[in-house]
């Protein structure tokens, strides 16, 4: 079979193999779906810290607190793959001019999505490591051994697609 424009079955296979991304429109929706059973947590956590103002200690405080901003970067990351994998993947989402759009959108591809998500990840993972720090009284030394060695392997994946990135990029460029 000739891979020319002209021949009809090599333009049905392209026009279906290029339509099939529109099968991940239903996982975008289901994550934004996600995104609101992030927001409910959050209200639900917000509630108890302020319902609790009065008796809750500073630490405890401090606990809920880092929930919160754990939940609120959790629902970046959300937002960055989802509005970033539809960009990439899926369709231009055509907000040029629009003034909420994401600086980063415009240059938006596969490998500068993936070194962001690995950012965010550590970030959480950042958060869970403090949250266990606070609580260490209360846990065994070996949770917080392994929490810092699965932070650190964050870390170190988080370095490596970045330092990949870079290389494919500088490899790019000299070709």
């Amino acid at each position: 079979m000739e891979n020319t424009p002209n021949n009809p079955r090599m333009s049905t296979m392209s026009t279906i193999l290029f339509g099939s991304r529109w099968l991940q429109v239903p996982l975008y929706l289901g994550l934004i779906v996600a995104q609101g059973v992030y927001v409910f947590h959050f209200m639900v956590e917000l509630m108890h810290l302020v319902q609790g103002i009065a008796s809750l200690n500073e630490e405890h405080i401090m606990l809920i607190v880092l929930g919160l901003i754990d939940v609120v970067m959790i629902s970046n990351l959300l937002i960055m793959v989802i509005v970033g994998g539809y960009e990439t993947f899926v369709s231009r989402l055509n907000l040029k001019g629009h003034p909420d759009e994401p600086d980063w959108l415009s240059h938006v591809n596969a490998n500068l999505l993936k070194v962001k998500l690995a950012t965010a990840i550590i970030g959480i993972s950042s958060i869970h490591l403090l949250k266990t720090f606070i609580n260490a009284a209360n846990l065994e030394p070996k949770v917080l051994i392994w929490q810092t060695v699965i932070h650190m392997t964050f870390v170190a994946s988080a370095v490596s697609i970045a330092w990949i990135d870079r290389l494919m990029a500088h490899h790019n460029d000299k070709h």
